[in-house]
């Protein structure tokens, strides 16, 4: 049997959704859900006053401003600004100069 193949003993990972508390499961999240979730998901790690700052000055993750005053981070933008944020992949150090 390979090394690539699927043994019937092997475990594999759960998917990111199932390893997230209940909270972080929603489509939007508060502000403290959703640096928590760039934690959790991410491992960027981002203060909730942070993402305040953020959103008075620009350069955090886009939000919606909840019918509470609320602003609700949409999964799929936290997603994205993380990507972003962390920058290109490279395969070494002589890739970042160009």
């Amino acid at each position: 049997m390979s090394d690539l193949s699927i043994r019937q003993n092997d475990v594999l990972p759960q998917s990111p959704d199932l390893c997230l508390p209940p909270a972080l499961r929603k489509p939007r999240l508060r502000r403290w859900e959703a640096a928590e979730y760039l934690e959790l998901v991410h491992g960027v790690t981002v203060a909730p006053a942070t993402l305040a700052k953020y959103a008075s000055v620009g350069g955090g993750p886009a939000f919606n401003k909840g019918v509470s005053r609320t602003p609700l981070y949409p999964v799929a933008e936290l997603d994205r600004w993380a990507v972003e944020r962390m920058g290109k992949l490279v395969r070494s150090t002589s890739d970042l100069g160009a």
